[in-house]
């Protein structure tokens, strides 16, 4: 039970990365909430005029659920767990 309360708050923390955000920091050299609709994802991201730090924030958003369930499928068999983690990974990416 604990193992699997865990890995909820692992694939959170894992979802709640904001990559655009970071990527926009460390790329562009811009705060990316200063940038069109303030919001940190891929399509603002496009809006700084770079299309390959937004494909690039669109994979890394994406691939987030499934880099948690993989992630914590190390530690946990691999089972119906898997859909409630990777919904804790979407939960974390919409609501850091």
């Amino acid at each position: 039970m604990v193992g699997i309360v865990l890995a909820f708050i692992i694939a959170y923390l894992i979802g709640s990365i904001p990559y655009g955000f970071i990527l926009t920091k460390l790329v562009a050299k811009q705060d990316i909430r200063a940038v069109g609709s303030g919001n940190i994802g891929a399509t603002n991201v496009l809006r700084t005029g770079n299309k390959l730090l937004a494909f690039t924030t669109l994979l890394l958003d994406a691939s987030k659920g499934v880099v948690a369930i993989l992630f914590i499928s190390i530690f946990l068999p691999f089972g119906a767990n898997a859909i409630a983690i990777g919904l804790f990974a979407i939960i974390g990416h919409c609501f850091p």
